[in-house]
């Protein structure tokens, strides 16, 4: 956690994103209470931007990286997240599908609201990173933990 908070504020001060943004978009990612569990190894803030033509509405951008056999604990988003594979081999389920496993280059989509239950780096030797694009409602808690 203080890895992240490092890192977060180097970012604020590299970008152009105002800081009240930037602690907005860490804190629901800083998994604070979640149940136990491995997290990813960081989580680092690309972007956040508030949509002109969407009142109400912000579009924020996360790499994650995870560890050999990282994984995060049942989880889900305020709004719709599209999560790109950047590294490596992502298994991923949604309640009622299959478990998934997503390769470099491609992409998986997760409705508002839908709970993820898998979130994990398919391999037990190797890292592996994936780039979350999320829609969300303006100051939304983006990640809240399933018990």
């Amino acid at each position: 956690m203080i890895a992240g908070l490092a890192c977060a504020f180097v970012i604020g001060k590299t970008l152009p994103i105002m800081m009240d943004t930037l602690s907005m978009v860490l804190a629901p990612l800083c998994a604070v209470g979640a149940p136990s569990g491995s997290m990813p190894d960081a989580i680092e803030p690309i972007s956040s931007h508030a949509l002109p033509n969407v009142p109400g509405k912000r579009v924020t951008i996360v790499r994650v990286f995870y560890g050999p056999g990282g994984f995060t604990p049942a989880h889900r988003h305020a709004g719709s997240v599209t999560a790109y594979i950047t590294k490596g081999e992502i298994r991923s389920q949604l309640a009622g599908g299959p478990v998934e496993t997503f390769k470099v280059g491609q992409s998986f989509f997760e409705p508002p609201g839908a709970t993820h239950l898998v979130s994990a780096n398919a391999s037990a030797t190797e890292t592996a990173e994936l780039i979350a694009v999320f829609v969300a409602d303006e100051g939304a808690q983006l990640t809240t933990f399933v018990e």
